[in-house]
């Protein structure tokens, strides 16, 4: 990195601590900015390095800093937590930041363009809404079960229950009771419908999207995964290779090996938990009617979970969906079942 200045600048709502180390790992300066002076500031400073945490907001003010010249890297937040020195406040936080920057070790978040980020918006949208159907879901049935009524799981059913216990005279519920469960079931078909829209308006992306088309031929993969792991894994450059990626999700053993004695346990679960959830379902669906394809994959999958169970074959299963995810994103290719 030679004599470089790295700045590294901890964000915040209304201001952003900031602090600067050269080459060496000295200290030159450190300044608090309100948000409107930080960019002014930065377009005076020669070409340095800017490292920030990928935050909210940091994909934005990284596209910023970028057109004034400057190189930007975005960590995660954990990552740069072992740099801290000292007590937590937000110039010891610039510090680490600009500390884990000239270090090197650290693989650095790309910077998501606009496109991207309104990919992922309806992503985290229909996530939001998902929880809130549950949620709703959930408070309904504990309001019938107070009176004694209950319902089976699942959406559907209560959708087709719910209606016929308000219409019923004889169960017990009172004309207060049925306005409040008469409303929350209003909320709850509010929220299915905005969540049918998100879903309509991901398929309609996907069919004019060829990233995705090429991701939905894999098996397990509809819109709404597809949609999900691009959103996650971008172009797939910012990793090496399929299994950097599949350890990235959390999808690879944890390792707790010392004295040459390898010991490896359940999966780490490291990164973002919605995706990583979304592909396990999609390996559960393509275990499910595995025994009617007779490719090497389905056979594969199959053998695995005789030998070594459900759970750990539709794990496996996940692990090689994201390997072959990447390799469709990174390199461009489609997927070709390889025949048994």
């Amino acid at each position: 990195m030679g004599n470089r200045i790295v700045i590294g600048l901890d964000l915040a709502k209304q201001s952003t601590a900031a602090a600067a180390l050269d080459g060496q790992g000295r200290e030159q300066w450190r300044r608090t900015f309100r948000r409107q002076k930080l960019l002014p500031f930065l377009a005076r400073q020669a070409p340095c390095i800017v490292a920030m945490e990928a935050c909210a907001g940091a994909h934005y003010l990284a596209r910023q800093v970028d057109r004034l010249g400057h190189h930007v890297r975005l960590y995660p937040p954990k990552h740069v937590k072992a740099y801290q020195r000292g007590q937590k406040n937000d110039y010891n936080d610039a510090l680490a930041i600009a500390e884990a920057a000239q270090h090197g070790r650290l693989r650095s978040v790309p910077v998501k363009t606009v496109e991207q980020q309104d990919e992922g918006l309806l992503v985290q949208q229909r996530r939001q809404l998902k929880q809130e159907q549950v949620r709703q879901g959930n408070h309904i049935r504990a309001l019938l079960a107070e009176r004694g009524l209950v319902l089976p799981k699942g959406v559907a059913a209560l959708r087709r229950r719910l209606p016929e216990v308000l219409e019923e005279g004889d169960n017990g519920l009172t004309p207060l009771v049925r306005r409040v469960l008469n409303g929350a079931y209003q909320r709850l078909l509010t929220i299915l419908e905005e969540l049918a829209w998100y879903d309509r308006e991901l398929e309609r992306q996907t069919q004019q999207d060829d990233v995705r088309q090429r991701l939905c031929e894999m098996p397990g993969v509809g819109a709404v995964v597809a949609s999900v792991l691009k959103a996650w894994m971008g172009d797939g450059r910012q990793f090496r290779r399929g299994r950097d990626a599949s350890a990235a999700l959390g999808l690879v053993p944890c390792q707790h090996s010392t004295g040459g004695r390898q010991v490896l346990g359940g999966i780490s679960k490291r990164g973002d938990r919605y995706t990583r959830s979304q592909v396990i379902n999609g390996a559960q669906a393509v275990l499910l009617y595995a025994h009617r394809k007779d490719d090497a994959l389905h056979r594969w999958v199959v053998r695995l979970q005789a030998t070594r169970g459900h759970n750990k074959a539709v794990t496996a299963l996940a692990n090689k969906l994201v390997r072959i995810a990447w390799v469709i994103l990174a390199r461009g290719e489609r997927y070709s079942p390889r025949p048994a």
